[in-house]
């Protein structure tokens, strides 16, 4: 198997579960019965507004889901650090195929324009993407995505 096909066949696999893990929450309750008792939720600070003509070079990203991106990572910052770079990136990628599954983010844009992930982490989460390209040994978060 030649190694573009293998990277198209790593990056479908990727979102076919990235699709999967998207759709295992459609039929949870939103809100609490009777019955149940509400565990206290964490909550992510808001991310601060893009700057002007930041739109573009996000790819209309909001800010709740520029956050969610910066947290997903941040939450495997340590792993990453831990494991070998090779399986971090695999990681990387991972996190940010479930995150466009789960944001609506268009797969396809995202595969072309993979520089879009560096765009939201350095306005959003400098130091988590910073972080992120030490830990996976990539001199940017698009070098590490497979396929995209």
């Amino acid at each position: 198997m030649s190694y573009r096909r293998f990277t198209v066949v790593a990056a479908g696999a990727v979102a076919a579960l990235a699709l999967t893990a998207g759709c295992a929450t459609e039929n949870t309750p939103t809100t609490p019965s009777a019955g149940d008792h509400a565990l206290p939720s964490s909550t992510v600070a808001p991310a601060p507004a893009p700057a002007p003509g930041a739109d573009a070079a996000t790819g209309g990203v909001t800010a709740d889901q520029a956050a969610k991106l910066c947290s997903d990572m941040q939450a495997q910052l340590q792993s990453w650090r831990t494991y070998t770079p090779t399986i971090g990136k695999g990681g990387l990628n991972t996190v940010v195929g479930s995150w466009a599954a789960q944001n609506g983010i268009n797969m396809i844009d995202l595969i072309a324009h993979k520089a879009r992930v560096d765009a939201i982490t350095q306005q959003y989460c400098p130091e988590v993407r910073q972080g992120a390209i030490e830990a996976l040994e990539i001199p940017d978060l698009a070098s590490g995505l497979i396929g995209f």
